[in-house]
């Protein structure tokens, strides 16, 4: 089973791509979101509440996964789909953006990256080569090149050793790869230069990747630098195959990087906003836990949300404040459907041609005078 994209339609106005992922006989259109799931489960929902909000692909991470329950167990189990019981497609991540959140600079080298496992402080090396054979063990459908993440701001001298390392990298892991029902990324890095993101973006595509991510964003990096990033490299990328910004999930930046020519986006933000009792409106994002919702009995917001069908914000806010789950699990529901149904409303103004109106009106609307 092989996951296959297809680009169907290009904005003449802006960057931006409407496409179809055919995968176990069912379509899923892009641009698309994607959910996080971290430990192999998106935290508080399951698979069925996934599909009924609207997920297509689901993320999993290879460096927690490698470290509990292990690979080999979840092989055992069948792979992700059958250990998880998720039977859409599964992305993994490579395991670098952990492994650079531990490691110090000197403990990267040309072998790989040196750190210590966080849950029992034992060292630990992964090197490309591990990295795409742990993601082979775990069975997703696309597996992400071990990278340097590099943090922001860097300079020019460093990025460019960075990329030439990436490069290496990716080739290495890309040699070692086995399983022909897996797809694989390369991701682009080179920071805010645009001559290493071109350089990055050129060497990548002669490798042949199936799909190709733009790596580097979100690092502590303002809207305007990430923008920028997105610029440098998309033009640079096949057109046939998809593109992928990693860890980017805010609304604005989801419709902005589409009409810079992204097509998949991840994020863990609308389940670790929902946890600490954020929700997503029209208006902006609020906070539940505020005191003016105790009596409010209103939807969360005007949408067709399982939570916004069934419950209030008084009666959230009192799960929030009371650390109830049940709270988490319903802002999860109703935060993750937000960004499908963005998406979705994306989808239609590329159709029409109509994103710049669509992203001014989004804008006027959620960061207006309501706005928290």
């Amino acid at each position: 089973m092989r996951l296959e994209y297809k680009l169907k339609y290009k904005d003449s106005k802006t960057m931006a791509r409407l496409g179809e992922i055919h995968y176990n006989g069912k379509v899923y259109d892009t641009p698309m979101f994607m959910p996080v799931g971290t430990n192999a489960t998106v935290k508080t929902l399951s698979p069925e509440e996934l599909k009924s909000i609207g997920s297509g692909i689901i993320l999993a991470n290879t460096y927690h996964l490698w470290l509990r329950p292990g690979e080999d167990i979840v092989k055992k189990a069948g792979g992700l789909h059958k250990f998880m019981n998720y039977d859409g497609p599964i992305l993994t991540d490579s395991g670098g953006f952990q492994v650079f959140s531990l490691a110090k600079p000197k403990d990267i080298t040309e072998e790989g990256v040196k750190f210590k496992n966080h849950l029992n402080g034992d060292a630990l090396l992964l090197t490309p080569e591990k990295s795409i054979a742990i993601q082979e063990s775990l069975g997703s459908d696309i597996m992400m090149s071990f990278d340097e993440c590099v943090k922001w701001p860097s300079t020019h001298e460093y990025l460019a050793t960075s990329v030439e390392r990436t490069l290496r990298w990716a080739k290495r892991g890309k040699s070692v790869k086995k399983n022909n029902d897996q797809l694989l990324f390369g991701i682009v890095q080179g920071g805010e230069y645009a001559d290493l993101r071109k350089h990055c973006c050129e060497e990548l595509v002669k490798m042949d990747f199936d799909g190709y991510a733009v790596g580097g964003t979100s690092v502590g990096e303002d809207k305007t630098t990430m923008y920028k990033m997105v610029e440098y490299s998309t033009p640079y990328l096949p057109e046939d195959k998809l593109r992928y910004l990693m860890g980017v999930g805010d609304p604005i930046d989801l419709i902005e990087n589409v009409m810079r020519g992204i097509d998949i986006f991840d994020c863990v933000a609308p389940t670790r906003l929902a946890r600490h009792g954020h929700a997503y409106t029209k208006h902006g994002k609020i906070n539940i836990k505020n005191h003016k919702y105790q009596e409010d009995f209103t939807p969360v917001d005007d949408c067709e949300c399982y939570t916004c069908k069934n419950y209030t914000k008084a009666y959230i806010r009192h799960l929030i404040t009371a650390d109830e789950t049940f709270g988490a699990r319903l802002l999860s529901i109703h935060n993750i459907y937000f960004l499908h149904q963005l998406m979705a409303s994306i989808r239609e103004n590329i159709k029409k041609g109509t994103m710049s109106e669509f992203r001014d009106k989004f804008l006027k609307e959620y960061y207006g005078d309501k706005h928290e």
